[in-house]
C-alpha cells in the first residue's frame, strides 16, 4: 500500500460506485481520511459514508461539516452525477431538470460549501469530474453533455474567485470508462467506440482515480481540464 507523508482530509461526492468509489478507495489506501457521500447504497470499506442528495443543499452542507470534523478540509472531489440515455425528442422538462439539478446545480452547491470551508484555512484543492462529452458530445445524452460543459465554465469562474485565497480548482474529463453508464451499450456500439480509442479499450475507474488523485495533490495546476480518454476524441 502506498502511503503519502501527510494525511489529508478528503471528501468525495458520489462515492458509492464507479469512478467515485475508486477515487475514495485510492485516497483511503494512501492513508488519508476520506468521507464519501452516497444515496443509500454505501461506500467502500474504510471510507466514512454520509448519505446526501445533491439536489438538497442542506444534506450537501451536512456532508461537508462531517468532512471538516478533524478541523480542516484539504481535497474535495465532486463526482456525483446522473446520465440517462434519452434522445432529445423524447426528453421531458422533468428529466432535463433532474440532470441539471444533480450534475450542475448540485456540483455548484458542493463547491460552494467546500470552498467556504477551505477559505477559512486559505488552502485546498477541488476536483470536478467532468466528461470528454463536454468537448465531443454524446448522441442521446445532450442534457448530460450540456451539464458537463457548463460545469467546466463554472470552474473557470471559481478559479478567479478562490485562486487568490490559495484554493485550486480543476476538472478531470474521463472518456469511456467501465462503469454503470456503459452498461446499456450494445456490442455493435461498443465495437464502434473502441475503433475511436487508440489504446483499443475503455478505461477502468481506478485509472481515472489515479489521475484525480494526482490533480488534487498537484500544487500549481489550476483551472485545467485533464482528459483521461485513452486518446479517444483526439484527431478523430
Amino acid at each position: 500500500m502506498q502511503t503519502d507523508v501527510e494525511p489529508l482530509s478528503v471528501i468525495v461526492f458520489g462515492a458509492s460506485r464507479g469512478i467515485g468509489a475508486a477515487t475514495a478507495t485510492a485516497f483511503h489506501e494512501a492513508g488519508h481520511r476520506v468521507v464519501g457521500t452516497h444515496r443509500g447504497s454505501g461506500v467502500p470499506s474504510g471510507v466514512v459514508g454520509v448519505q446526501a442528495d445533491m439536489r438538497d443543499e442542506g444534506s450537501v452542507a451536512d456532508a461537508v461539516r462531517t468532512a471538516v470534523e478533524h478541523g480542516r478540509l484539504d481535497v474535495a472531489v465532486v463526482n456525483a452525477a446522473v446520465a440517462p440515455q434519452e434522445l432529445l425528442v423524447r426528453m421531458t422538462a422533468a428529466s432535463i431538470r433532474e440532470v441539471l439539478e444533480v450534475n450542475l446545480v448540485g456540483a455548484m452547491l458542493a463547491t460552494k460549501h467546500v470552498a467556504k470551508a477551505m477559505n477559512r484555512q486559505r488552502s485546498g484543492s477541488i476536483v470536478l469530474v467532468s466528461s470528454e462529452s463536454a468537448r465531443v458530445g454524446i448522441p442521446g445524452s445532450s442534457h448530460y453533455t450540456a451539464s458537463k460543459a457548463a460545469l467546466e465554465g463554472f470552474m473557470r469562474s471559481v478559479m478567479w474567485e478562490y485562486g487568490p485565497r490559495g484554493i485550486r480548482i480543476n476538472a478531470v474529463a474521463p472518456g469511456p470508462t467501465e462503469t454503470d453508464m456503459l452498461a446499456p451499450m450494445t456490442d455493435e456500439h461498443r465495437r464502434a467506440l473502441l475503433e475511436r480509442i487508440p489504446l483499443g479499450r475503455v478505461g477502468r475507474p481506478d485509472e481515472v482515480a489515479d489521475v484525480i488523485r494526482w490533480v488534487a495533490q498537484s500544487t500549481y495546476l489550476n483551472g485545467a481540464v485533464v482528459p483521461v480518454t485513452g486518446g479517444e476524441g483526439f484527431g478523430v
